[in-house]
């Protein structure tokens, strides 16, 4: 799997921003937009599907990404619940509901494909990274112009004048 440097390159974040953006699209309406209990929980529901993805790419650890992600796909449920009230409701009509849930759909979809191949990844997150330290002395060896010889260390220079095989430190 490539490594992704930015929630904002995933495509599945891309579709919980296009699904909270038709959310905010429909509560502004004038039926909805009275109905506070409901604008409010739909709308931070849909903000809950990028956030959730966002606070666990941040994490750093496969086992919170796949926790949160699971809360973000949870929240994509929760919007669809919220869009039957508001349907039944009369604050928006069948196109409007049809949109909305589908982008939840595909929200949904997208983030279990995902949960899916970062499970079946063997790594386990960035705080399991191997970070390289390079050895102080042996860098300064290296600075130095130090080669290691059958004979010992010696600078490069003079092992070539001999004509002593070596090998870089």
């Amino acid at each position: 799997m490539a490594t992704i440097k930015k929630i904002e390159d995933l495509f599945f974040w891309q579709k919980a921003r296009q699904l909270t953006k038709f959310v905010y699209f429909l509560t502004r309406k004038p039926k909805f937009s009275k109905d506070y209990g409901l604008k409010n929980q739909i709308e931070r529901a849909a903000v809950s599907v990028m956030a959730n993805q966002s606070e666990g790419f941040s994490r750093g650890t496969k086992i919170e990404l796949i926790n949160y992600f699971y809360i973000a796909k949870g929240s994509a449920g929760e919007v669809q619940s919220h869009l039957y009230v508001a349907l039944d409701a009369g604050y928006i009509d069948m196109s409007e509901f049809r949109k909305a849930y589908q982008l939840a759909d595909e929200c949904q979809k997208l983030i279990q494909s995902f949960v899916d191949k970062v499970k079946a990844e063997g790594r386990s997150g960035i705080q399991y990274k191997q970070v390289y330290k390079e050895d102080p002395f042996k860098k300064e060896l290296r600075d130095t112009g130090m080669v290691s010889t059958i004979n010992g260390l010696m600078k490069k220079e003079e092992a070539i004048k001999q004509g002593i095989s070596f090998q870089e430190i």
